[in-house]
């Protein structure tokens, strides 16, 4: 089946909280898929500049060495390769994006929250990554998580269902022919006769 969409995680992620009810306007949710710029917040300069210490030791010092420790031997031994970039056909979708490091056997993405809540990460979209790196031997996709006080791990496996991910990339191809005039951000949709792969990486 040839590709007439490309979507990325963090996207569908927004969707998702759009369709479920999650306080978003539709042109919130425009603004997202156009890619409009709004400042990064602390919390999300907090969370890179973590994801920096963790992989790269970059001012680690920023951070408690306890929570550092933990998060760090969470991590696959050894490290096979970090920001892995993913894409996977799912009908006429090429789902796309980068997980932060794997190993030999399994994924992990870091995530920081201002406030962390079970099984938060359930129906993110990111565990289709696992789909993606099956190949690779992959067959564990793990968020290890921190509020800054503590330390969580929410493991997925292939077996994990994912039919409500695929549910709302369905919705979401609705929604953007619904939108179609409004959609600026050309990515998204792939032209005829265009490779689908030729700007993954924009």
């Amino acid at each position: 089946m040839s590709v007439h969409y490309r979507f990325y995680p963090s996207l569908l992620n927004v969707f998702s909280r759009y369709v479920r009810g999650g306080n978003l306007s539709a042109q919130a949710l425009i603004d997202s898929i156009n890619r409009v710029p709004t400042p990064t917040t602390d919390a999300q300069e907090r969370g890179t500049s973590f994801e920096e210490a963790i992989i790269k030791g970059t001012n680690e010092e920023r951070f408690d060495p306890e929570i550092v420790r933990r998060v760090r031997k969470l991590l696959p031994r050894p490290i096979v390769d970090t920001q892995v970039f993913c894409q996977w056909q799912i009908d006429d979708v090429l789902f796309y994006g980068y997980v932060d490091l794997i190993g030999t056997f399994k994924a992990v993405d870091l995530k920081t929250t201002g406030s962390y809540q079970k099984d938060r990460y359930l129906f993110n979209h990111q565990n289709l990554y696992l789909h993606a790196l099956k190949r690779k031997g992959i067959r564990l996709m793990e968020y290890v998580i921190t509020d800054f006080n503590d330390v969580y791990v929410e493991s997925y496996s292939l077996t994990h269902p994912i039919d409500r991910q695929l549910e709302e990339i369905r919705l979401f191809k609705a929604f953007l022919e619904e939108h179609r005039p409004l959609i600026t951000d050309k990515k998204i949709f792939v032209a005829p006769g265009e490779d689908p792969a030729a700007q993954r990486r924009g």
